[in-house]
């Protein structure tokens, strides 16, 4: 079952995020669904552990 729920992020990156996403040809919500079930489900210590550590941080910092 789908449940909405609200985020705030920077415009930057939304608009990348988008982009990305459909290039990809997935939605954005289903993108982050992914992301969080891969961060939830799995056994890091911490997001640099996370293997798309980096690709978050390029998005996020405007180097993707």
């Amino acid at each position: 079952m789908d449940a909405k729920i609200t985020l705030s992020f920077d415009e930057a990156v939304i608009k990348k995020a988008k982009r990305y996403a459909q290039e990809q040809n997935i939605s954005l919500s289903r993108m982050i669904e992914f992301l969080l079930k891969k961060i939830t489900t799995s056994q890091y210590n911490s997001l640099e552990e996370f293997p798309i550590a980096d690709w978050v941080n390029q998005l996020a910092e405007g180097e993707a």
